[in-house]
């Protein structure tokens, strides 16, 4: 079941835009600023990123970030707090915590999903996660009216169908075998691969890992429902990341990541 703003968002936005960012990249108050400037920019939906010292689903670009994160002192329970107060600042959009299974199971599942539905979060993504071992979570989820997005890769093959039959809120299509990163080509199996998924699924499909181009937004675009762009949003917080903690640079710079965006997005 997924939570009502997010079942609102993916009603009224037929093309979905999914940026992800780091909780805690470059500073916390910053993290909030992003949000609320990638919502100006025409995001549908944030994949907020728990940082994590393994993060198996990451490749270098978001690694860094995570670590930059950590270094600053970001945990699970004050990026959940950031959601809050993004909220009070003006954001209306969907929020994803995008995290992993250890530090889940630290914390505790029941309690993270009870505090994340409490600070304004509409949905989990747990990309170590298997289908088959996701029961538990997806009940917790439930409980609390989150959706639990599920993930399918190239290799899922004949799990696609059972994957998608469970599937909330949208489903998460991942373009290429490997990592995150930013890539210079699309995977030319693609069109099939998210052919197979659309006729199995009863939700959006959404395509992320390795989208970094106006070109290939525009691919996806013509084929699935969302579009998903992480390491190539990140790269760009990095670039800037001295001015954005500088308050005196700090709105150039959020100009200069919605420029960013609006040009990878824009018709």
């Amino acid at each position: 079941m997924s939570s009502e703003r997010l079942q609102n968002q993916l009603e009224k936005d037929k093309e979905l835009f999914i940026p992800f960012i780091t909780a805690g990249d470059p500073t916390p108050e910053v993290t909030i600023d992003l949000a609320l400037t990638l919502q100006e920019a025409g995001a549908s939906i944030l994949e907020l990123g728990i940082p994590y010292s393994d993060p198996l689903a990451d490749g270098p670009t978001i690694q860094a970030a995570s670590k930059r994160a950590l270094s600053n002192g970001m945990s699970l329970t004050d990026a959940l707090q950031l959601v809050p107060k993004m909220r009070d600042r003006g954001l209306t959009i969907p929020v994803i915590i995008f995290t992993y299974v250890n530090p889940l199971l630290q914390y505790g599942m029941k309690r993270f999903t009870e505090e994340a539905a409490a600070f304004g979060v509409d949905g989990i993504l747990v990309p170590d996660l298997p289908y088959e071992e996701s029961d538990q979570l997806s009940q917790y989820c439930e409980n609390e009216n989150l959706s639990l997005i599920s993930l399918v890769a190239p290799t899922s093959k004949e799990r696609i169908k059972k994957i998608a039959s469970r599937a909330q809120g949208f489903l998460y299509c991942v373009s290429s075998l490997g990592v995150t990163g930013a890539r210079t080509d699309l995977d030319p199996r693609i069109e099939t691969f998210l052919q197979t998924v659309r006729e199995a699924s009863r939700v959006p499909i959404a395509v992320g890992f390795g989208i970094s181009t106006r070109e290939q937004v525009q691919t996806i675009q013509g084929l699935a429902d969302g579009v998903v762009v992480g390491s190539a949003l990140v790269e760009q917080i990095e670039k800037q990341g001295e001015s954005l903690k500088n308050p005196a640079e700090k709105g150039l710079a959020l100009q200069r990541i919605k420029s960013f965006v609006k040009a990878l997005i824009s018709e």
